[in-house]
């Protein structure tokens, strides 16, 4: 039951700087979703040490487990406008294929990035 509780704080937690990521999205009128820039400010706060892992680690891992119910409202939109879908689905795929190997690329060279840094910085790799 504790483990409940703490569990429900931390994505509370998580939900408030989704919240103060959309105020500062709308104050200083930003292109950015307000959740990205919420993860941006955990990431930051993290970063820095201001804020503990193990503040936010069991909430993220729940988010994370139920993530697939999040893309639920996705799959009704397709539904919903199949027409669309069916007269411009070459332009979708295009757009879903293009967008996927940015991603993996991009990853992929962050990864990297990080790992390099990591061992650089235990001193596994000369420089």
């Amino acid at each position: 039951m504790l483990k409940l509780f703490r569990v429900a704080l931390q994505v509370c937690y998580l939900y408030l700087f989704a919240l103060l990521g959309n105020i500062l999205v709308r104050w200083l009128h930003l292109p950015v979703s307000g959740s990205i820039i919420g993860l941006f400010i955990v990431l930051a706060l993290l970063h820095f040490k201001i804020l503990k892992l193990s503040a936010i680690e069991l909430g993220a891992g729940f988010l994370m487990s139920e993530m697939l119910l999040f893309f639920v409202p996705s799959a009704v939109a397709i539904i919903q406008y199949k027409d669309e879908i069916l007269q411009h689905g070459s332009q979708f795929l295009f757009v879903i294929l293009l967008s996927t190997i940015t991603v993996m690329i991009v990853t992929g060279l962050v990864a990297q990035f990080s790992i390099r840094r990591l061992a650089n910085k235990k001193g596994e790799i000369e420089k």
